[in-house]
């Protein structure tokens, strides 16, 4: 008997998040190509820019699940200190990028 794929927060959303990040691999592919073509520093810079943006939107959409979600569902089985703890320490993590 095989296991049941787990509901994550992101569950829901899957479709588009997946698209997100074919987007987002897209874009670094052009990058790539950019660099192969030795295109301008501040041009390829803006376009790792917007790759960096377009991430951030995806772990926001990531995180805004764990919250609705996971966090309830760990909560509910008496976790809730420490799904908190493991959220702040992956926000803290995001944010120490760069």
């Amino acid at each position: 008997m095989s296991t049941p794929t787990p509901i994550r927060g992101y569950t829901a959303s899957k479709d588009q998040l997946l698209a997100r990040l074919r987007r987002v691999e897209g874009q670094v592919r052009g990058v790539e190509k950019m660099v192969d073509e030795d295109r301008y520093c501040i041009d390829v810079l803006t376009q790792i820019s917007a790759i960096q943006a377009a991430l951030d939107k995806v772990a926001l959409g990531l995180l805004d699940g764990h919250a609705r979600h996971c966090m309830h569902e760990g909560a509910a089985e008496g976790r809730a200190d420490e799904m908190a703890t493991e959220m702040m320490a992956a926000v803290g993590r995001l944010m120490k990028r760069g």
